[in-house]
C-alpha cells in the first residue's frame, strides 16, 4: 500500500472539521482510519453555522431570564487540583456531607499558606483556585472539632442521643461532640486559561472553555452549598417551608431556583429560573408512612414497604436533635427488640433488656412505639435502635421516584406562575442569592447584571387551514374550532362494536350522540354490531384475564372481526386495562381502538374524540392551505419525508426497564400531515437509537428501511430526495452523537436500499428541557403564538433559534428550543422557521397549535402507547436496583416489543 499513489481526498464542506490522526494518547492510527479501499475516513461532522437571519413577522420588544455577565480581567489562569481526603489512619474519607467541612476548615488554618487563595470546591474531589498555589506542600493535617459524631453509649439501642433525660443534666448524658483529624492531599491536575470564556463568546468553543464555565457554575453551588441549600445539579434549594408545595402521599415540590452560564450573541450571559424538586416531607417518620402508603392507623402500615422507603433517608432523633441515616428496621417490635446492656455495677456483666423498656428507664415517654418496628440508625454487625416516634426526617431530602397522575397533576397545578409573578420571583431571587459577595467570583473580577436581557422577538402569522366543504381560515390566537364545519376527509366507521369495562354510563345513549356528532362532522356512523359489557364477577380479576374474557365475547358474537372497537374505561388516567387492551388489539388482532373513560359527555368532548377516531381510520381532520395547493418551499416541489424520532425511558425507580424508541415518518407525499410509526425497545437509558440500520446477511430489520419502503409506496412509487429529520431529548454534548452516529446509520439505511441514492438531509434537534423564558414588558400576558427569537441570547455562532408557537394559558410559556445541526436541503433562515411553525397545526388530535412539531408529539405519543404493552409484564420493578439482562453489553438480550399487525401498521394508532 506504501508505494502506492492514494486517491485525492473527497471535497471538505464547510460545515465539518477533519479528525486529527494520532494527536493524541487514544486517537485512531493512520490505518484504522482507512477504509477497505484506500480511502481515508470521512471528517467528523460539527453543528452548521448560522447561515443568517430570518426577518418575516411582526416585531415584538421582550425580554429574557438571562442576566448580563462582566469578566474584567481574563488574562489569569484556573488551577485545578485533585482533593483527596483522608482519615488520621489514611483511610478514605467515603462520606459525601463533610468535604466541604473539611475544605472550610483548611483554608482557615493555613490561609497564609495557601497564599489566601479563594477556592471553587465541589464538595467532592475537584477544587479550583485563581493563579497556582505555592508550592510548599501538597498535604494538609486538619482539624475538625464540635462534629457530631453519632456514637452511641456501649450496648445501648440509642445510646445517649435517644437515652438521655430531657433536661440532659446528666454529665454523661451531654451530646457526643467528636473531634476528628483528617489529611487533605492536594494534587495539581491541569490549568486552564481564562482567555478561553472569550474565545467561548465568539462561537469558538473548547474543552478549556468547557471546563471554565464548569469553574464558574462550581462556584455557584458552593455559594449556595454555604446558605444550606439542596443542591441538585445547577438548581438549589432553600429550606424555606414558604417554598414547600405539599403534592400528598408524604412527598413535597420544594420550589428553588436553577442558574447557570450561558455562551451568547450578546456576551456572556446567567441564565436563572425557577425550578422546582420534589423532596420527603420533613417531620414525624409515622406521620410520612402514613400519608405515603395511604393508611389511616399504623397496623395497617406494610413495613417491607416502609423498610425499602425508609433507607438511607436521614432523622433528626428527640431530644438530643442527633441526626442519623436509616439503615433498616428492627425485625421484632419495640417492646421485643432485645440488646444487650452493660450494667454500670462495674463488674463488666451485660443484659438483655428491650429497647422499650431501655428508653422507659431513661424516662422517655413512648406513646404508641411499643407496638412497632424500631429504627436502625447503626451497622450491620452492630444496629442501633431508636423508637419510631422519637424519630423526624429532616427537611431537603430528594424523593427520587416517579410521581402518581394526582400528584404530577397538583405539582403543575401549584407551581405554575403567571409571566409578571415569574419575573418578580426571579428578581427577588437574584437578589437574595447576592452572588457580589462570593469572594472567589470577586477573585474573578465576574459582576452580574441585576436586569433581564432586551431581546427582538417576531410574531409569525399563522398558516392557513383547510377543513371540509371548501372551508378556509387562519387560526385566531393559536386556536380554531369544528363549530359549522366538517372534517377535510372524514372516514366511514362501520363494522364497529363497543366494549364497556365496567365504565358507569348510559353507553345506548352515548353512542347515538357520538352518530349525531360524526354526521354534524361529516363522518358517518353507522350502529355498532354490538355492546359487550364485562361480567360483574369480572371486575376483580387481573387486567389480562378481563381483557381475554372481554374478547371471547367479541369473537363469539360478531360474524367477523371488526374494523373498530370503542372500549370504555372505568378509570380516566392509568387505567390497568389499557395496554393490555391496546396490545390485544393493535398487536394481536390489527383492529384500530379508542379508550375513553366517559365521565363528563357533552359536544366538545365528542367531537374532540371524533378527531382522534378519524385520524385512527385514514381520515384527515384539516391540512395547511400551502399543504393542499401544495406549495412549501423546498417540500412541496421536491419528493420530501420528514421524520420524527423520541426515546423515552423508565420512570425513576424503574432505571431496570427497556428504553423505547419511537421514530414517525411521513407519507402520502406532498402531505405533511400523515405519519406512520415504528417502535422499538433498547438498552435502559440508551438515548441514542440503536436500531435505525440493522443490517443481517442482505436483509435489513432496522427502522428506518420500513418507513422509507412506506414513503415509496404511499407517495406514488417516488424515494424522498430530502430527509427532515426532527430529533427530541438530547442534551448538547448529545449533538455530535445525532450528527456521527444516527445519521451514520440513517444514510447506511439507505444506501443499502439504493446505492445510487444521495438524498440531503436537514437534522433540527428540539430541546424543551431548558430554562430561558420570554416576557413582554409591563404585561400580565405571555407571548403571542408564533413568537420567534433568533437573536441576543441565542448561541454565538451554532445555527438555533427559539419559538412559542403555541397560546401559553396557564402559567409561563415554556419556548421550545431548536438546533439545526445540517441543513444540506438548504433551507433560509425564514423558511425554515415558517415550515417549523406550520408543523405545530398538523397536530390531528387537537384544535390548538402545539408546542413542538407533531412530528416530536407523534414520536412521543407512539414509544409511550405502545411501551405500554409491555407494562404488566416482568419488567416492572418499584425499585431502582437493576434485575440485570437488559444492559447491550454482552447482558441477556432486550426484551423485543411486540409487532403491530399488519393491517395497522401504517395507521395513525397513536392519535
Amino acid at each position: 500500500m506504501e508505494g502506492e499513489d492514494l486517491p485525492p481526498p473527497p471535497p471538505m464542506s464547510s460545515d465539518v472539521v477533519p479528525i486529527k490522526a494520532g494527536s493524541e494518547k487514544g486517537s485512531p492510527s493512520r490505518a484504522s482510519q482507512m477504509k477497505g479501499h484506500g480511502q481515508p475516513s470521512k471528517p467528523k461532522r460539527i453543528p452548521i453555522a448560522r447561515p443568517g437571519i430570518a426577518n418575516r413577522g411582526q416585531r415584538i420588544n421582550l425580554v429574557a431570564n438571562h442576566f448580563r455577565v462582566n469578566v474584567k480581567s481574563t488574562d489569569d489562569h484556573f488551577y485545578h487540583y485533585s482533593v483527596l481526603l483522608k482519615y488520621e489512619d489514611d483511610r478514605p474519607v467515603d462520606g459525601k456531607g463533610v468535604g466541604r467541612k473539611v475544605i472550610d476548615k483548611m483554608k482557615q488554618t493555613y490561609g497564609s499558606e495557601l497564599a489566601n487563595k479563594e477556592f471553587a470546591y465541589d464538595g467532592e474531589k475537584t477544587l479550583f483556585t485563581l493563579g497556582s498555589l505555592p508550592h510548599v506542600k501538597n498535604e494538609f493535617v486538619v482539624v475538625i472539632e464540635d462534629l457530631p459524631s453519632g456514637r452511641t453509649e456501649k450496648g445501648s439501642p440509642g445510646g445517649s442521643p435517644g437515652g438521655g433525660s430531657p433536661s440532659g443534666s446528666s454529665k454523661r448524658l451531654r451530646k457526643p461532640y467528636n473531634t476528628k483529624t483528617f489529611k487533605v492531599e492536594l494534587n495539581f491536575a491541569n490549568k486552564i486559561p481564562m482567555s478561553s470564556i472569550v474565545q467561548a463568546m465568539k462561537g469558538h468553543e473548547s474543552e478549556n472553555s468547557q471546563e471554565a464555565f464548569r469553574v464558574l457554575d462550581i462556584i455557584l453551588r458552593q455559594h449556595s452549598a454555604s446558605q444550606g441549600c439542596l443542591l441538585v445539579r445547577q438548581s438549589f434549594f432553600h429550606n424555606n417551608p414558604s417554598n414547600f408545595i405539599d403534592l400528598g402521599g408524604g412527598v413535597m415540590g420544594c420550589r428553588g431556583f436553577h442558574s447557570s452560564f450561558r455562551t451568547t450573541q450578546s456576551g456572556l450571559s446567567l441564565n436563572i429560573d425557577v425550578s422546582t424538586t420534589m423532596i420527603v416531607k420533613p417531620g414525624p417518620v409515622m406521620d410520612f408512612l402514613l400519608a405515603n402508603q395511604k393508611v389511616e392507623h399504623p397496623n395497617q402500615i406494610d413495613w417491607q414497604k416502609a423498610k425499602r422507603m425508609l433507607k438511607n433517608l436521614r432523622i433528626r432523633v428527640h431530644p438530643s436533635n442527633q441526626e442519623y441515616k436509616i439503615v433498616g428496621l428492627s425485625d421484632l417490635p419495640c417492646r421485643e427488640q432485645t440488646f444487650m446492656l452493660k450494667q454500670r455495677n462495674g463488674d463488666g456483666q451485660s443484659a438483655e433488656v428491650t429497647v422499650s423498656q431501655y428508653f422507659k428507664e431513661k424516662n422517655t415517654v413512648l406513646r404508641y412505639s411499643d407496638d412497632y418496628p424500631c429504627i436502625n440508625v447503626g451497622k450491620p454487625k452492630r444496629p442501633t435502635f431508636f423508637p419510631i416516634e422519637l424519630c423526624n426526617l429532616v427537611s431537603l431530602q430528594r424523593y427520587t421516584k416517579a410521581l402518581n397522575s394526582l400528584q404530577r397533576a397538583s405539582l403543575v397545578e401549584k407551581s405554575r406562575q403567571k409571566p409578571q409573578e415569574r419575573m418578580h420571583i426571579l428578581n427577588d431571587l437574584l437578589k437574595r442569592s447576592n452572588y457580589d459577595a462570593e469572594p472567589m467570583l470577586r477573585a474573578c473580577g465576574v459582576s452580574i447584571s441585576p436586569t433581564f436581557t432586551q431581546v427582538d422577538g417576531r410574531v409569525l402569522q399563522a398558516p392557513k387551514l383547510k377543513t371540509g366543504n371548501g372551508g378556509d381560515f387562519f387560526p385566531r390566537d393559536g386556536r380554531w374550532n369544528f363549530n359549522n364545519k366538517t372534517l377535510i376527509r372524514p372516514c366511514h366507521v362501520d363494522r364497529w362494536a363497543v366494549v364497556n369495562f365496567s365504565a358507569r354510563c348510559q353507553v345506548r345513549n352515548l353512542v347515538s350522540d357520538l352518530i349525531r356528532c360524526g354526521q354534524m362532522k361529516g363522518v358517518k356512523i353507522d350502529q355498532p354490531f354490538d355492546v359487550f359489557e364485562e361480567g360483574r364477577n369480572m371486575r376483580g380479576t387481573a387486567p389480562n384475564v378481563r381483557v381475554e374474557e372481554m374478547f371471547e365475547q367479541v369473537k363469539t358474537k360478531l360474524p367477523g372481526a371488526p374494523r373498530f372497537l370503542l372500549c370504555l374505561l372505568p378509570e380516566r388516567k392509568n387505567s390497568d386495562i389499557y395496554g393490555p387492551w391496546k396490545r390485544k388489539c393493535l398487536a394481536d388482532f390489527g383492529i384500530v381502538t379508542q379508550c375513553l373513560a366517559p365521565i363528563k359527555v357533552n359536544d366538545q368532548y365528542l367531537t374532540n374524540l371524533l378527531l382522534k377516531i378519524n385520524a385512527k381510520l385514514d381520515g384527515m381532520n384539516s391540512l395547511l392551505q400551502v399543504e393542499d395547493i401544495p406549495s412549501i418551499p423546498l417540500v412541496s416541489k421536491v419528493p420530501t419525508i420528514i421524520l420524527g424520532m423520541d426515546v423515552s425511558h423508565g420512570s425513576p425507580g424503574q432505571s431496570d426497564r427497556p428504553s423505547i424508541a419511537a421514530v414517525v415518518s411521513s407519507r402520502q407525499w406532498p402531505l405533511i400531515s400523515k405519519y406512520r410509526a415504528s417502535v422499538h425497545t433498547q438498552s435502559p437509558k440508551l438515548e441514542m437509537i440503536d436500531s435505525l440500520f440493522k443490517p443481517k446477511d442482505k436483509n435489513d430489520n432496522g427502522i428506518i428501511r420500513q418507513l422509507m419502503l412506506d414513503f415509496y409506496t404511499s407517495s406514488g412509487k417516488r424515494k424522498p430526495d430530502h430527509v427532515i429529520i426532527f430529533r427530541d431529548g438530547v442534551s448538547e454534548s448529545q449533538f455530535n452523537q445525532v450528527l456521527n452516529i444516527e445519521l451514520d446509520q440513517i444514510m447506511a439505511a439507505c444506501k443499502f436500499l439504493d446505492e445510487n441514492w444521495n438524498p440531503k438531509f436537514t437534522v433540527i434537534v428540539a430541546q424543551k428541557n431548558h430554562h430561558t423564558k420570554f416576557f413582554i414588558p409591563n404585561d400580565q400576558n405571555n407571548v403571542p403564538p408564533g413568537t420567534v427569537i433568533d437573536n441576543k441570547v441565542c448561541h454565538p455562532r451554532n445555527y438555533d433559534f427559539y419559538m412559542c408557537s403555541h397560546k401559553g394559558a396557564i402559567g409561563t410559556t415554556r419556548p421550545t428550543h431548536y438546533h439545526v445541526l445540517l441543513d444540506q436541503v438548504g433551507f433560509s433562515a425564514d423558511d425554515l422557521q415558517e415550515l417549523v411553525h406550520s408543523l405545530s397545526y398538523v397536530y390531528q388530535r387537537s384544535t390548538t397549535a402545539i408546542s413542538v412539531v407533531a412530528p416530536i408529539c407523534y414520536a412521543h405519543l407512539a414509544a409511550t402507547q405502545v411501551g405500554q404493552f409491555m407494562k404488566f409484564d416482568d419488567y416492572q420493578s418499584d425499585t431502582s436496583s437493576s434485575q440485570g439482562g437488559h444492559s447491550s453489553g454482552g447482558g441477556a438480550p432486550v426484551p423485543e416489543l411486540p409487532r403491530l399487525h399488519e393491517k395497522v401498521r401504517s395507521s395513525m394508532f397513536f392519535c
